[in-house]
């Protein structure tokens, strides 16, 4: 049996990564497609990231160490199916995950933008408020993305604007991945 063609799909929290994803996959009509989230791989106990500019002491969900990375290679190299996405903010930092991608996506979006969804996201789906998620962002979130999710964009072999999720770049992905399946 052949292997999936795997995409991955990596950038900045809140820039578009699902969105991007869930329009790929309704766009791979007629093929067997598995989307896979990286945040359901999530690890129970984070690790601890000590804030620089308060010393506070937070759960790092944005680090590789946050994520049970063999299952999700396990997961990755089990998948059945025509296509599978895998999507999360560590896609392409990590070797592991980025060498099973058959194509690389970054989706990119100003950091201006992503706090603002963030903001609007965190407090209408988790509850929290205006200062607890601008606290995470501003002492966590933004150096991380530094550190790890900005400079994984170096791999990826297209960059989508995760400002304006067009038709036509879901559809021009969309056609690339159909066109490597023959």
């Amino acid at each position: 049996m052949q292997r999936p063609f795997t995409v991955g799909i990596a950038g900045g929290s809140a820039a578009g990564k699902s969105t991007f994803a869930q329009r790929l996959a309704e766009s791979l009509h007629g093929l067997d497609v598995r989307l896979m989230r990286m945040d359901a791989y999530f690890k129970e106990e984070k690790p601890v990231h000590r804030g620089p500019l308060s010393g506070r002491e937070w759960p790092d969900y944005n680090q590789p160490a946050s994520f049970h990375l063999d299952r999700l290679v396990a997961d990755l190299d089990a998948a059945q199916g025509d296509v599978v996405l895998v999507e999360g903010l560590m896609t392409l930092c990590v070797d592991e995950v980025r060498e099973r991608c058959d194509l690389k996506l970054f989706v990119d979006a100003p950091a201006d933008e992503r706090i603002v969804r963030r903001l609007r996201r965190n407090m209408a789906e988790r509850g929290l408020s205006f200062d607890e998620i601008a606290g995470y962002y501003l002492d966590c979130v933004r150096f991380r993305h530094q550190e790890y999710v900005e400079p994984s964009r170096w791999f990826a072999d297209l960059v989508v604007n995760g400002s304006v999720l067009s038709d036509a770049a879901t559809e021009t992905v969309a056609a690339y991945v159909r066109a490597n399946l023959a």
